[in-house]
């Protein structure tokens, strides 16, 4: 009788075996989004630079991420690799796929190890607690529905923040409207057919929706993110329908700050949404949303519109222009800036602070 010992499979082995079903791309002669034709085996397009198996890489991290959410790392990691052929070897998306795909793995190994007797002690130390902890502890659904569980907790911690700083009307009205802001994102996600978690949110400081991206067009993620502040001047004009009505201050204050705050969060910077935005226009669109910004500042004398306009001018003189002109996503910017200083125009004020009585 010969001994066979078995031995926890090697990461790096495991990273690259027994992947399911790998993808074989599908020959594609002409790009979905210029119709611009393809050479045999391209995997990005020369003229758009858009990724020609898109449409099937937001397929596959929609199953991986549904399956990470069913607590299946190894059914997860092995949908991630299917997307590797679709990428450029030395692309981002594909370094963000082998290291996840890493991660992944560890995870599943970790979770098939056998079970130790470690808690043992713990049980005997924790009396009649003890099961309901190890069960606790080993149930990876409840702890994902605990999880899942932030946006309430996070959104309750803002709440409180808010009423300690503004009081109970100003505060719960403010913290609604920063909830319809990341709502707009989430909603425009999901009804792309698109992963997304529910808000998260920072007291003191705002909130961020998180959600996947991977073969995503920049036209795609600069719509998601002028999502938000398009949310938040419906909410704006919400408020100023009601302070017409009412001639309630607080309606007025909230309109405005609403309306200043989404204008503020277009500026074309770092992470706000106006920087993830403008990585869809290429410099004669920045030009021309420069130009319009100046002329609202100008009409309006809203002060917040010329910093949005010095962040156009920056970004003139930065290296990450598109490569086409997007027209559809720079009316979309300036419709959605215009809409928001047609609220701070209706209530006479300067900056956050009103005038009305």
């Amino acid at each position: 009788m010969r001994l066979v010992l078995a031995r926890r499979p090697n990461r790096v082995e495991g990273l690259f075996a027994s992947v399911s079903s790998p993808i074989i791309p599908e020959l594609r002669l002409r790009c979905g989004r210029c119709s611009e034709e393809l050479p045999a085996g391209a995997l990005v397009c020369s003229k758009c630079h858009s990724l020609v198996y898109a449409a099937d890489l937001q397929q596959i991290a929609a199953a991986a991420k549904s399956l990470e959410e069913k607590a299946n790392p190894r059914g997860a990691r092995d949908e991630w690799m299917r997307a590797l052929p679709l990428l450029p070897v030395d692309s981002e998306q594909a370094d963000w796929i082998r290291n996840h795909a890493r991660q992944l793995l560890d995870q599943a190994l970790d979770s098939e190890l056998p079970a130790r007797d470690d808690a043992s002690p713990w049980v005997k130390k924790l009396g009649p607690l003890g099961p309901i902890a190890v069960v606790l502890a080993k149930s990876k659904s409840l702890l994902l529905a605990v999880f899942k569980l932030k946006f309430l907790l996070t959104l309750v911690s803002f709440l409180w923040v808010d009423w300690a700083l503004y009081g109970l009307r100003f505060g719960t009205g403010f913290t609604l409207l920063i909830v319809i802001h990341e709502m707009g994102h989430f909603i425009d996600i999901r009804r792309r057919g698109l992963p997304a978690d529910m808000p998260v949110f920072l007291p003191g400081l705002g909130a961020y929706v998180r959600w996947q991206a991977l073969g995503v067009s920049t036209e795609t993620r600069a719509a998601v993110s002028l999502a938000g502040p398009l949310a938040g001047w419906l909410v704006s004009f919400a408020c100023v329908f009601v302070w017409w009505r009412t001639r309630d201050p607080l309606y007025a204050s909230l309109a405005r700050a609403s309306a200043m705050l989404n204008v503020l969060n277009l500026i074309p910077v770092w992470i706000l949404d106006g920087g993830q935005a403008i990585k869809a226009l290429n410099k004669s669109d920045r030009l021309w949303l420069l130009t319009a910004c100046l002329a609202l500042w100008l009409f309006l004398g809203e002060g917040v519109f010329f910093l949005v306009a010095g962040g156009f001018l920056w970004r003139l003189f930065t290296k990450d222009m598109a490569p086409h002109s997007s027209l559809r996503i720079a009316l979309y910017y300036v419709a959605v800036l215009a809409l928001l200083g047609v609220v701070l125009h209706s209530i006479p004020g300067n900056g956050f602070n009103v005038t009305v009585k």
